[in-house]
């Protein structure tokens, strides 16, 4: 394997030249630079990773923690970021956490041991003090899908409390008033979100909020088919039902075709994220968009600007919003009982 010397002498400079080139730390006539690249490529010279750290104080590594690592949400957005981050010379380690307070610290602290030049955060259990001390440490990060005031420059999320009102507002619209509604579990801030929007739409439209008709699921199909269920028990039957995810809406479906409901014409269903599938269910799903791959490469940015001192050419913007996909599974119901 060519070593460092074999380049210096190939393209006829010294090695401290050759290490300038390498680290990019400083400035080198181009003319010399592409000399010492061709030495580089036609001796097949690999320089050294740790070494290059050391020499940059840099790692051009990038850690990310997510909740878990199957599942289309996440891999969308890993994908966005790992696209950005390598385009532009920088390598991920991607954990997760598992929405467990423990595994998500210790996720952290080990992604730091790591090396790690910043972190993209996607948390669902931590404190926003742990965080805010992360900060107070001089350690980079950025976080997806959750707000915390006094670090929001670092912060990317989703307007979920529109989001969660205008998925209601579309049944709405559609003239339906008997609307259930099967939430993400209550301890994750998107979910609560998502469930104030749904309360606001039906204030607007003068319809009373009923807590019976909230059923609180996991963002897993599983809950949405026993939110199907639970929702069917109650007096009035729902001619709407809008879940805090897709995964939970396709519950929701597989759950009325099994039990022999007609939809949408019996019974609309909304769900949120817009995820690949949505268009392929049966019917197809009409679902709030959820821009994470957006945040996902916005996070990537902001830390090349920040951390990198990279200039990407985009400003950078912490929230984004949501707008409704129509498709087959919302129409306007045969059957509209007064609440």
């Amino acid at each position: 394997m060519a070593n460092i010397y074999q380049v210096a002498e190939r393209a006829g400079v010294s090695l401290a030249t050759v290490s300038r080139v390498i680290n990019g730390k400083s400035k080198v006539a181009q003319r010399t630079k592409d000399r010492v690249e061709i030495a580089m490529q036609e001796l097949g010279y690999r320089p050294n990773s740790i070494a290059q750290s050391l020499a940059s104080a840099t790692s051009n590594r990038v850690g990310i923690l997510v909740s878990v690592l199957d599942g289309p949400f996440f891999s969308n957005m890993l994908a966005s970021i790992e696209t950005t981050l390598r385009d532009a010379g920088k390598h991920v380690i991607i954990t997760a956490g598992h929405s467990d307070e423990a595994k998500e610290k210790e996720a952290i602290e080990f992604l730091i041991s790591c090396r790690c030049d910043a972190l993209i955060l996607c948390i669902d259990s931590i404190s926003d003090d742990y965080l805010i001390e992360l900060s107070d440490r001089n350690v980079q990060f950025a976080v997806i899908n959750h707000q915390i005031p006094q670090i929001a420059e670092r912060c990317f999320i989703v307007d979920n409390e529109q989001g969660g009102y205008l998925a209601t507002k579309s049944a709405i619209d559609k003239g339906h008033k008997q609307i259930g509604y099967i939430s993400g579990p209550s301890y994750k801030e998107d979910a609560r979100l998502r469930l104030r929007g749904h309360q606001r739409a039906l204030e607007e439209a003068g319809i009373e909020f009923d807590a019976d008709y909230v059923y609180c699921g996991d963002y897993h199909d599983s809950s949405g088919e026993a939110g199907f269920d639970y929702l069917q028990s109650l007096d009035k039957s729902c001619t709407a039902i809008v879940c805090g995810n897709d995964d939970m809406a396709t519950g929701v479906i597989f759950a009325a075709r099994r039990a022999g409901i007609n939809m949408p014409q019996q019974l609309s269903v909304i769900g949120f994220d817009d995820l690949i599938f949505a268009r392929y269910t049966y019917p197809s799903l009409t679902s709030v968009e959820n821009p994470i791959s957006d945040m996902g490469t916005m996070a990537a940015f902001w830390i090349l600007q920040t951390v990198y001192k990279q200039s990407t050419g985009n400003k950078i913007e912490n929230l984004f919003k949501t707008r409704v996909v129509v498709r087959d599974s919302l129409s306007e119901p045969i059957f509209i009982n007064d609440m």
